[in-house]
């Protein structure tokens, strides 16, 4: 049991540095998804109107990217990071293959055009980071809670019963030995009452001896006749 409460208590001390070390993540988490949230509101405002500019100077160009899309040159790829543990999917995007939009808006706004599609590419990575932070929040906050349960179950649960299991053994323990005293008390009370009348015994028997020893009859010693009368 106290191998139990030892074990009990180091698991407690492990889960409870993971759940500070997740907490203190998570904090970091919630700060960066704030701030993410905040610049996010900031590049589509400024993503819109480059847009809009787009429309304003060269009219349409819906039709032509569509045509000229045949595969996407900014990607996203998932890795996995390690926190107390815990793993949480990160994403991050990259850059493949050439620009399919060189020739977009050639003839006027290619600049606008080129500074929109700029505007929009911040604007994905913001979401995609967005997305990344988002995916790690929503999984520590299961995990924190769950660490958080067993943490309490420990501490106000398991560890008090295993305790007050070693008190109760202990009571029992003691109240054997004091039994044990008691009875080898008892023991040597009884053997001692049998030596001293053991002792009584052989004293009455070594009398009895020296008194059967000290009366002596002489057969030699002729006895006086009692006188007759006749």
């Amino acid at each position: 049991m106290k191998a139990k409460l030892k074990g009990a208590q180091t698991g407690h001390s492990l889960l409870k540095r993971k759940s500070e070390a997740l907490t203190k993540r998570f904090r970091v988490i919630v700060q960066k998804i704030d701030e993410a949230k905040k610049k996010m509101g900031k590049i589509m405002q400024t993503a819109s109107f480059s847009l809009a500019e787009v429309n304003y100077i060269t009219g349409d160009i819906s039709y032509q990217v569509q045509e000229n899309a045949k595969n996407a040159q900014l990607r996203v790829r998932t890795k996995q990071e390690n926190v107390s543990g815990v793993m949480l999917p990160a994403f991050e995007n990259y850059m493949e293959g050439g620009n399919a939009f060189e020739l977009t808006g050639l003839g006027r706004g290619g600049q606008q055009v080129q500074k929109c599609k700029e505007t929009y590419i911040k604007a994905v990575e913001t979401l995609v980071e967005l997305a990344s932070l988002q995916t790690a929040f929503v999984i520590l906050d299961e995990v924190i809670k769950v660490t958080n349960r067993r943490v309490n179950a420990i501490e106000h649960v398991i560890i008090p019963k295993i305790e007050n299991t070693i008190k109760y053994i202990i009571s029992e323990l003691d109240e054997q030995d004091r039994e044990e005293f008691f009875r080898l008390k008892k023991v040597q009370a009884n053997k001692k009452k049998t030596q001293a009348a053991s002792d009584k015994e052989k004293a009455d028997l070594d009398v009895s001896d020296q008194d059967g020893i000290g009366k002596t009859v002489d057969i030699l010693r002729v006895a006086d006749d009692e006188d007759i009368i006749f």
